[in-house]
C-alpha cells in the first residue's frame, strides 16, 4: 500500500520537551515497546489484560474514586476505590458461581451514568466476560438489534431502561439470558433480579478464580456500519490494555507538557462530560484509575452529541479538575480512544498516510475487527486489516512539521 507519511511514536524533535516524551518510551522506560510477530508494537512492560491493570486499584482503598454533580443522586458519592473494588468483586464471583458464566460470555450494559455502570464494567473484566456497552439512549428497536447480534448471556440494566430490553429478553428461552437490574421497585420477570437483593460486597474477597488471556475478547462497542445498522467494533483484553497504557502515557506527556514530573503532584479529578458507553470515556477512566485520581460524574446531556472521535482529559494532577486534550487529540472506537495528542501517535501506534491522503493506523489498541464479521482486506476503507494489522480510519489527514493534522470522518 503506497504512502507519503509513514512513522510510529518514536519521532525525533529538537525542543525539549520532545526529548523528554522520547525518554519516556526508550528502552527501560515505562512506555518502552516491542513489535510482536504481526508487526504491531505493544508495550513491554504493561499490563495485558484489564483485569490485570485494575487488580491494583484495590490498593487505593478509602481514596475517592466517583463523584457525584448535580441532582446524581441515585448511588452513594463519594465512592471510593476500596467500595468500587469490593462491589465489582461480589458481581463477578455472581456472574460465575450462581450465573455459570465463563469467559467468551458476553454481559450488556444498558444503565444511565451512574457508578453502577463502572461496577458492571470492572465485575465483567474480572471475571474475564466480554463487556458490551450499549448507549443508554438508544430506542428499544436498536437494543434488540444490537443484543440479538452480540447474543448476551447477562443484561445489565437500570430500572428506567428495564422496558426497552424487557420484551427482548422474554423472547429467549428459559434461563438462556439472566437480567440484573437497579433501582427498579416493581415486579421482576422470570430471570430478574435485582442488585440490591445479590450478596453485599466483601472487602476482603477475591475476584473469580479464572484465567483472563491477552487474546480473549475483552470489549464489543457498536458502530455506525455500512448498511446503516451499528456494527460491534470487537477489542481484545491486549488492546484495551493498551488502551489503558495510552492514556498513561498521554497523562505523562500532559504532565511534561504543564512544566511537571509525570506521576508528582496532586491526584487528578477528571470531570466525565461523556456517555460512558463511548471509548473516549474509557480513556479518561483509564487515566484517572492509573494515578488513583477520581471521576466527577457530570448530569444531563454529553457536550458532544455524536462525533465518532473521541477526545479525553489529561488526568494529569490538577488541584482542581483536569483540563482537557488539545483539539487535535483523535481517537476512534477502533483505536479504543486516544492514539494522537498534538499531532503525535502514542508510542504503540504506527501512522501512515497513503496517496489519497487517508489516514491510516497500527497499533496494540486497535480493535481486532467487527463481531460476526470475517477479517477485512487492506483495500476497504474503514475496516481492519488482515494482512499487516492496518485499519484504513477513512479520515483525511496530513502530515506537516512531524505531525499528524486530521479532518473529519468520512461519511
Amino acid at each position: 500500500m503506497p504512502n507519503t507519511g509513514h512513522y510510529s511514536g518514536h519521532i525525533s524533535h529538537s525542543d525539549r520537551q520532545a526529548a523528554a516524551v522520547a525518554a519516556l518510551s526508550a528502552p527501560g522506560a515505562p512506555f518502552a515497546t516491542v513489535r510482536t510477530e504481526n508487526g504491531s508494537l505493544v508495550y513491554a512492560d504493561g499490563p495485558r489484560t484489564l483485569r490485570e491493570f485494575v487488580e491494583p486499584t484495590w490498593a487505593y482503598g478509602d481514596r475517592p474514586f466517583l463523584l457525584g454533580a448535580g441532582s446524581a443522586a441515585m448511588d452513594p458519592y463519594p465512592y471510593t476505590y476500596g467500595e468500587f473494588f469490593a462491589a465489582a468483586t461480589v458481581l463477578a464471583n455472581h456472574f460465575v458461581d450462581a450465573y455459570g458464566l465463563r469467559p467468551g460470555d458476553r454481559t450488556a450494559l444498558v444503565m444511565g451514568d451512574r457508578p453502577a455502570w463502572q461496577v458492571a464494567f470492572w465485575a465483567a473484566q474480572l471475571a474475564g466476560l466480554v463487556a458490551v456497552p450499549l448507549d443508554a439512549a438508544w430506542t428499544e428497536d436498536l437494543l434488540a438489534y444490537a443484543l440479538d447480534d452480540c447474543a448476551p448471556r447477562v443484561l445489565l440494566v437500570d430500572g428506567e431502561r428495564l422496558p426497552r430490553v424487557r420484551r427482548w429478553a422474554a423472547r429467549r428461552e428459559a434461563g438462556a439470558v439472566r437480567t440484573v437490574v437497579r433501582h427498579h421497585g416493581g415486579e421482576l420477570d422470570a430471570g430478574t433480579e435485582r442488585y440490591e437483593d445479590l450478596p453485599a460486597p466483601d472487602r476482603y474477597a477475591a475476584p473469580p478464580d479464572i484465567e483472563v488471556r491477552a487474546e480473549d475478547d475483552a470489549t464489543i462497542s457498536y458502530v455506525p456500519g455500512p448498511s446503516g445498522r451499528p456494527r460491534g467494533a470487537v477489542a481484545t483484553q491486549l488492546a484495551q490494555a493498551g488502551a489503558a497504557m495510552n492514556a498513561r502515557y498521554l497523562a505523562a506527556v500532559a504532565a511534561l507538557g504543564r512544566g511537571g514530573i509525570p506521576g508528582l503532584g496532586a491526584v487528578p479529578v477528571t470531570p466525565l462530560t461523556y456517555p460512558f458507553s463511548r471509548a473516549g470515556t474509557l480513556t479518561r477512566v483509564y487515566a484517572a484509575m492509573a494515578a488513583g485520581g477520581a471521576l466527577r460524574v457530570a448530569d444531563g446531556p454529553p457536550r458532544d452529541p455524536g462525533s465518532g472521535i473521541s477526545p479525553s482529559g489529561d488526568g494529569g494532577g490538577s488541584e482542581s479538575e483536569s483540563e482537557p486534550e488539545s483539539e487535535d487529540t483523535f481517537g476512534l472506537t477502533e483505536t479504543c480512544g486516544d492514539v494522537l495528542a498534538g499531532g503525535r501517535p502514542t508510542p504503540v501506534t504506527e501512522v501512515r498516510i497513503d496517496e489519497a491522503g487517508e489516514l491510516w493506523l497500527r497499533g496494540q489498541s486497535l480493535v481486532r475487527g467487527y463481531w460476526g464479521e470475517a477479517p477485512a482486506g487492506e483495500a476497504s476503507a474503514g475496516e481492519a486489516s488482515a494482512g499487516e494489522g492496518w485499519f484504513a480510519t477513512g479520515v483525511p489527514a496530513t502530515l506537516r512539521d512531524g505531525r499528524v493534522r486530521t479532518g473529519s470522518p468520512a461519511p
